[in-house]
């Protein structure tokens, strides 16, 4: 085999992003916060509260429109509260608070609105609030207040104007529901030695800090909070800052937590708690605590995250070159939590999953999404806390910066677990098949295209996570660690950057952000080796799909032969990579850039040739890359679908994880769509072909699967080789797993499976089983007390072949007392991946959507998942017509946050029918020749 020549083209918007990120922190970061403190101390009282005012008519005013006028700016705000742990007279969980909020007037006004949403405020003389001027300013009298629901706004109105320059103070007393729906100020309830315990939480962002008390809830609008909480002895208050102060209340069992001022920020990163957790702490300089329940934390569920918090807080000091801002660092578990984290500055929230480990029950990959979890978190320490963007249109720039250095972090504190290649599989390919739909949108979109809850929602997304990581690519480190460093000197505007001593930039940064926030979709470049032409166009799954949101920008590909400027949305070169004969080319070496690649029919030989022969000359994220780009040009009609599949051929040889993973994952949408056809049976007879030298190899490296391998990422290809050698029926795979089951079955208090393969092996055993084994795993689901095993388990129960046991499990994600809210939606989703499942769950979805739609609110996350999860099947004409049907159906109702997922479901299903057209035999043909 001849030899071969890699070229390394990396997208010029890539690197050039990495400067413009640097222009944002380099900005924000040198802001200098307010520290004022408040000298008004707020006292609890009990007012009466009185029936609030109806809304108006709708109108084409301000309190019509989601954003705040720029009338009015907080400073600070003084804000009590006092949930009850207990149901009052009427069966409800309630808390009352006091809040006043010190505001100037920015520009002259004869109105306010701030934020109140399900909060019943007390009436003072007619008035849901009390308004008086500070330093001697005397302020207008109050005309009338009345709440704008669709808005969620107090409108109080002014007999008078308020005066530029001069401070004021908005007064309110409330009380809200201590509800149990996720969101605002919730309780959330768990069972702890036989005892029901509750709990008050809190999830702000993006819209919920108005549930919990009267603010200026945009995340712009930052003030210094001065935070009290009234909770009954014995239990814990906990909120952003230290607490100062702990006073016992005479006659009452109650105390009075006082916390200290905290920075300058946001209204969506307060956070608050109100438990009897308990913690374990580092005793160090940055106060970090770990706070669980108390059974998780005496098994020492917290250790791990407890060792690898504090370094990590030491990697981002010396990243950023900024100490961390705070005094101190809580991590918390909780038992019902909407989000898989969330960064609430100085009290940081988790899921139970996301920071809790138990080796004995705990998986390899549950320990890797603790690490990279609390490396998120901890970077928004920083970035996007200290650093916040003004509106969520730009929300990329807080957890697109965030997923990219989470892996840094993770690195840091793990780092033999070569977690920067997983970012190929955890980030790039997951933004290609998204960013590949007409559906898809820019990074940023104009502030006037977010406005309401739900639209807000839906920027929480791949595009906004995944595909903003790209642009901070580890091949331009230096690039973006050096503007981060820069001293603070350099702050104010774009020339900042443009001046900054060490960042050379090939072109402004206005020209820079512009092509790589503003424009939606990637690339796919095409390499003609026969002729050294090199060609571009945008890269869409649906060829002659119509892209109504055109780029008005160019792109700029380099690699080490020439530059070659491509406009949009196609251009050519010529002469530009042409290798001698019998060399093969590879383009995007270790994947640094955001686009595919494409090549004449003779590379793509003599690549498969390569790979073959010997498949570790290509580096180890390239064979990933070859894998998924042929998959997904096959799946848009520019290559042919069995040079795709001939990818696969060399995986009898492969033994790494990354690969392999990006195969299975392309397999997987196969397995989707000819699971109910004939295709199916000969698919399954080639993958057991390539499957099993590696099953084979595991079971002799593991001792007849006795042990774990010892590297990181061989424990997560022994997990694939089991999984997918059970799944296509490898001799001797499905008995190994039945019998560890039936073990367990025989003797429950001793669980032998080894904690990285329960998974497969639950799942296996219960779908080979009947009632007897589903019931043994929901009862070893119910006494679960590590909440990693709890997920293994309610995933493996969707696993069954048994109808009414599927039907019985989706009526169980409507009782919280038997599937908690914050899993309901993800236990459909498991169903909904089960063949038999798919439509039992569809059923369910457009038979309750109402239901599901009132419980967690237009602007709840949630829905785009469970849109995606119960319909990654469709491939039918029928199934279109039933989803354009739903769609229509709904459309009073409404879909949230879920209503690009919707769209980009119809998108996918009409292109997966037009493919199928001409796809459907080749496939047979290939797979029944491969087979024989």
């Amino acid at each position: 085999m001849g030899k071969g020549y890699y070229i390394s083209k990396h997208l010029a918007t890539a690197a050039m992003v990495l400067a413009a990120i640097a222009l944002v922190t380099i900005i924000a970061l040198s802001v200098v916060y307010n520290r004022e403190k408040s000298k008004n101390a707020a006292k609890f009282s009990k007012a009466t509260t009185l029936p609030v005012f109806p809304t108006p008519k709708t109108s084409n005013e301000p309190w019509d429109k989601y954003r705040l006028p720029d009338t009015l700016s907080p400073q600070y705000y003084n804000v009590t509260l006092w949930p009850r742990l207990v149901k009052n007279a009427n069966g409800m969980y309630i808390f009352t608070g006091i809040s006043g909020v010190m505001f100037t007037c920015e520009k002259k006004t004869d109105l306010i609105l701030i934020h109140s949403n399900k909060l019943n405020l007390t009436v003072f003389k007619g008035h849901h609030a009390k308004l008086t001027g500070l330093s001697g300013v005397t302020a207008p009298a109050i005309k009338t207040t009345w709440f704008q629901s669709e808005t969620q706004y107090l409108v109080i109105q002014l007999e008078g104007k308020l005066k530029p320059g001069k401070d004021y103070w908005l007064y309110t007393e409330f009380t809200g529901e201590l509800a149990d729906d996720l969101e605002g100020f919730y309780r959330s309830e768990y069972m702890e030695n036989g005892e029901k315990k509750i709990i008050a939480i809190t999830q702000m962002q993006a819209t919920y800090a108005r549930k919990a008390f009267p603010c200026f809830d945009e995340p712009g609008m930052k003030a210094v909070f001065h935070i009290t909480l009234i909770h009954d002895r014995g239990t814990t208050a906990l909120s952003n800052s230290q607490e100062i102060k702990n006073v016992i209340i005479d006659g009452m069992a109650i105390t009075r937590t006082i916390f200290g001022p905290t920075k300058r920020m946001s209204t969506y990163l307060i956070a608050f708690v109100v438990s009897d957790f308990t913690y374990i702490d580092a005793k160090d300089k940055k106060g970090v605590r770990i706070w669980a329940r108390k059974k998780a934390i005496e098994d020492r569920q917290g250790d791990y995250a407890l060792n690898i918090t504090q370094p990590i807080l030491e990697f981002f000091e010396k990243y950023y070159n900024t100490s961390y801002p705070l005094s101190k660092s809580d991590q918390i578990a909780l038992p019902d939590f909407n989000s898989g984290a969330m960064e609430n500055w100085g009290l940081v929230a988790y899921r139970e999953t996301a920071l809790l480990y138990d080796p004995r029950t705990s998986a390899n990959g549950n320990k890797q999404r603790i690490v990279t979890v609390v490396s998120h978190e901890l970077a928004h320490m920083w970035f996007g806390n200290l650093v916040t963007v003004k509106w969520w249109n730009d929300l990329w720039l807080n957890e697109g910066f965030a997923s990219y250095v989470e892996y840094l972090g993770a690195d840091y504190a793990e780092p033999t677990w070569n977690m920067k290649d997983q970012t190929i599989l955890y980030d790039l390919q997951s933004a290609f098949a998204v960013d590949s739909l007409t559906s898809s949108h820019p990074l940023s979109r104009k502030e006037e295209e977010v406005n309401t809850p739900s639209e807000i929602s839906e920027m929480f997304n791949t595009i906004s996570y995944n595909l903003a990581n790209e642009q901070s690519l580890e091949s331009k480190k230096n690039t973006l660690e050096t503007g981060l460093k820069t001293p603070r000197t350099h702050h104010g505007n774009r020339t900042a950057v443009d001046q900054t001593p060490g960042i050379k930039l090939p072109y402004s940064v206005h020209e820079i952000m512009n092509r790589w926030i503003l424009q939606m979709g990637f690339p796919v470049v095409t390499i003609d080796t026969r002729t050294g032409n090199v060609s571009q166009k945008h890269f869409l799954l649906e060829p002659e799909a119509v892209v109504d949101r055109k780029s008005e920008f160019k792109y700029v590909v380099k690699h080490h032969h020439c530059d070659i400027t491509f406009e949009n949305p196609s251009y050519k070169s010529n002469g530009c990579v042409k290798p001698h004969k019998n060399e093969w080319v590879l383009a995007n070496l270790h994947v640094s850039g955001y686009f595919r690649v494409n090549y004449d029919l003779g590379n793509w030989e003599r690549l498969l040739s390569q790979l073959e022969s010997n498949h570790q000359v290509i580096p180890v994220v390239n064979r990933a890359q070859i894998l998924d780009d042929a998959f997904n040009l096959a799946r848009a009609s520019i290559i042919n679908i069995t040079l795709a599949l001939r990818t696969t051929k060399y995986l009898l040889h492969e033994r790494e994880y990354i690969p392999w993973e990006a195969a299975l994952r392309n397999l997987n949408y196969f397995f989707q769509l000819f699971d109910r056809s004939e295709v199916y049976g000969a698919m399954q007879a080639y993958l057991k072909k390539q499957v099993k030298p590696l099953f084979e190899y595991f079971g002799t490296i593991s001792s007849n699967w006795t042990t774990v391998p010892s590297g990181h990422t061989d424990q997560f290809t022994q997990i694939i080789a089991l999984s997918l050698a059970c799944s296509t029926g490898v001799e001797g795979c499905r008995e190994l797993t039945r019998s560890w089951f039936k073990k367990w079955m025989q003797n429950p208090p001793n669980n032998a499976i080894h904690p990285n393969l329960r998974s497969t092996v639950y799942c296996n055993a219960i779908a080979a089983g009947g009632a007897e084994e589903w019931n043994f795993g929901w009862q070893m689901f119910q006494k679960a007390t590590v909440a990693a095993e709890a997920v293994k388990l309610r995933s493996a129960l969707a696993c069954t072949k048994v109808p009414w046991l599927l039907n019985r499990y989706l009526e169980y994600t409507m009782n919280p007392e038997k599937i908690r809210k914050q899993d309901a939606t993800s236990t459909i989703g498991y169903i909904a991946s089960n063949i038999i499942g798919q439509p039992l769950a569809w059923d369910f979805i457009r038979a309750n959507w109402d239901y599901f739609f009132k419980l967690y609110g237009t602007g709840s996350f949630i829905f785009s998942g469970l849109i995606r999860d119960v319909t990654y099947r469709f491939c039918t004409p029928f199934e279109l017509s039933q989803l354009k049907r739903f769609q229509k159906d709904n459309a009073e109702t409404g879909f949230g946050s879920g209503t690009q997922a919707l769209q980009q479901a119809i998108e996918k299903t009409t292109a997966k029918i037009k493919w199928l057209e001409g796809n459907k035999e080749p496939v047979l043909q290939w797979f029944l020749s491969e087979s024989a």
